[in-house]
Parts: structure tokens; sequence; C-alpha cells
């Protein structure tokens, strides 16, 4: 596979996937990816070479921060406007919206103990804040996207098993849906394919009576879990339109990030950022 994003000399942020919507007089602009590594031009060491965003996995802090600041201005934004998650294999939601700012830490954006980050980009701008982007990070786990071009919305979610199990993805959507959500639309990212994820019967079988689509086989036979699957399929039964289902299995392409295979390793980013509307998004 050709991943979008590929050139001939080394990108600010080398992309796997890569959307730009541009604002219009009632909707919000979006520009939302998936980086990739790109080791040919971020070299490293062993698991931690190429474009890695996580900051908890042991890797060079100062490597790490460049790598995001190159991030945020490809989105456009400041360091400080990129919302992260404290992502924990579960199912809580945190919101950045206008009070974020008197609630969170200084200089950071760092929400606690979340795998569902929703982003109010209307109420913030409303505010006459910058709304930001929402980051999740991940090696394996299914990194998803959602936005409401016309509420001026947007969340990520890391999902997971367990947190696609738990639902990761329903509770992120019925906040989106509680602050006036009606038309969303998501994009889920790149992860470890049915083939690769093995897992042990006992939790092929409760994947299997909780979300019976997720249930596989790996290419040598053996009980599987295919996560990404799970949360399409909860999407449609929440009635979220699909945009895109990006491919590529993280195990299986070296160009992306993978705990299975590597164990320590880095992080790609799937990122979502709303910009307002030709008539100001204010109404």
């Amino acid at each position: 596979m050709t991943p979008s994003g590929s050139t001939s000399h080394a990108p600010a942020t080398p992309v796997w996937w890569q959307e730009s919507l541009p604002p219009a007089d009632d909707l919000w602009g979006v520009e939302w990816l998936f980086t990739r590594r790109a080791v040919d031009h971020f070299p490293g060491e062993g698991g931690m070479a190429g474009f890695n965003l996580g900051d908890h996995v042991g890797d060079d802090a100062g490597r790490v921060a460049a790598h995001r600041r190159a991030l945020a201005r490809g989105l456009g934004v400041g360091l400080d406007d990129l919302h992260w998650m404290n992502q924990v294999h579960g199912a809580s939601v945190r919101v950045v919206d206008a009070e974020s700012a008197s609630h969170t830490p200084a200089g950071s954006h760092v929400l606690p103990e979340s795998d569902g980050l929703v982003v109010d980009a209307a109420e913030r701008h409303a505010a006459g804040l910058e709304p930001g982007a929402g980051l999740v990070v991940v090696a394996d786990c299914t990194p998803t996207l959602l936005v409401d071009r016309e509420r001026g919305l947007c969340a990520v979610v890391h999902a997971g098993r367990p947190g696609m199990l738990a639902g990761v993805v329903e509770r992120t959507v019925q906040e989106l849906r509680a602050r006036g959500a009606q038309r969303l639309e998501a994009v889920v990212g790149p992860s470890v394919c049915s083939r690769c994820y093995e897992v042990p019967a006992e939790t092929r079988d409760d994947a299997e009576r909780r979300e019976p689509v997720s249930v596989g086989r790996t290419s040598w036979g053996t009980p599987s879990i295919d996560v990404a699957a799970g949360v399409v399929e909860q999407l449609s039964r929440l009635g979220v339109s699909l945009r895109e289902w990006v491919r590529g299995c993280t195990l299986e392409d070296e160009d992306l990030f993978s705990y299975r295979r590597d164990g320590s390793t880095g992080r790609l980013a799937g990122a979502v950022r709303l910009v307002p509307p030709t008539s100001g998004g204010l109404s």
C-alpha cells in the first residue's frame, strides 16, 4: 500500500490519511488525519524509530516534543491547543469546552483518564477561545474521529478491545448528542486486523456475547478480535454516518506503530480540528 502523504522529502507531518473540508456559511471546516511512522525521515532507536507522538513510552522527550510541534503546525494550531487524553482502555468521556481553561492545569490540555474526548469548538469559539484539535494516540487500537459540522462539535475515541466492548464509542456519541449534535460523521483509522489480533478463546467468547461482529480468526486459524469492525457496527447502530474506514493493519505494515509486533514502540495519532464557518460560527 502507498499511504497518502508520501513524498520524496521529509514532510512536516507524515500522514497515512488526511482530508480537509473547507468551511462554508453554515458549516464548520474540518482538518482530520492519521499519522504514520516515516522511519526514513524520522530515524530513531528500535520501536521508537519514526514520527512518535507518545510521551509515555520511553522515547526522548525533546524528540517527541518536536514531533508534536510539527503536528500542531500542520493542523494550524499552537502546541498548547492540542487536546490530549490520558488513555486507560476504559469508557470515560471528557469534554473540552469554554470552561476547560479554568480547570485544566496551566499549559496542559491532558484530561485525566479518558478514552473519549469531545471538543465543543462552537462554544470555545463563541467565548473567544481557540477551539484547538482533539488527539488520540494508538499502536494497535482503533482511533476514531467524529464531527458535526453544523453544530461545531468534534471528538476523538481510543477504542481498544476493552473500551470498544465497554461502550466508549456509544458514550462519546451520547455526549456529542447531549450537546446538540444531529448529523455526525465518523472516520475510523488503521488498527491491528483480525488476521493478526490473536486472543484466548474465552476472550473471543466474551466478545461474541457483547459484540458478535467483532469475532474473527487469525490467518493461522486461532480465535481473534476485529476491534475496528466492532466500532463500525456500533457507529451504524448509533446512526452515525461512516465517512471513511481507513484501512491498514498496524501489525502487518511497518509504517505504522504496533505494540503487539514490537513491544516497546511509539504511537501514531488521529487528530481532528474544526475551522469556524465563514459566517463566523456564532449563531
